[in-house]
């Protein structure tokens, strides 16, 4: 009988946490969200509302749940990600897949995971945030719809 070979593609150090993201926009502004001082990962950081895509999940459906549990305003979110990027989570590679949503209605209703929320300008949120792969999204995002592109 022969030993069984692993790949070096199945490793601990190769595996990713996959997450999607949602660029929720309302009147030319963007929702963002402060993450709760009691998160495990950048507490106290600006960002948009996100998540880890769970087994048998989808990325679409991971971020619809995510607005659902995070905040709760109703959104239209276009099924086409808007871009996908590699960054880090506590030195974990990470890979996210970002989503664009049209805000339709509804209050922001904080979960445990933020303690604030704002609607900001892409450069408002870039001057309040480390994550400059997100707001890298958020300008292309705002490009797009607001040059007639989408």
């Amino acid at each position: 009988m022969t030993p069984q070979r692993t790949s070096d593609h199945t490793t601990p150090q190769n595996l990713f946490i996959v997450a999607s993201a949602a660029i929720i926009i309302k009147d030319k502004h963007v929702l963002c969200m402060r993450r709760s001082k009691h998160k495990d990962a950048g507490a106290g950081l600006w960002e948009t509302l996100s998540g880890r895509i769970e087994p048998n999940e989808s990325p679409l459906e991971c971020v619809c749940r995510e607005i659902r549990e995070e905040c709760g305003v109703q959104v239209e979110v276009d099924a086409r990600p808007v871009r996908a990027y590699q960054t880090t989570r506590n030195d974990v590679p990470m890979i996210v897949i970002v989503f664009q949503a049209r805000y339709v209605a509804g209050e922001v209703v904080l979960s445990d995971e933020h303690d604030a929320f704002a609607w900001l300008t892409p450069a408002e949120f870039r001057a309040r945030s480390n994550l400059t792969q997100l707001a890298d999204s958020i300008d292309d995002v705002f490009k797009l719809r607001f040059s007639g592109g989408f």
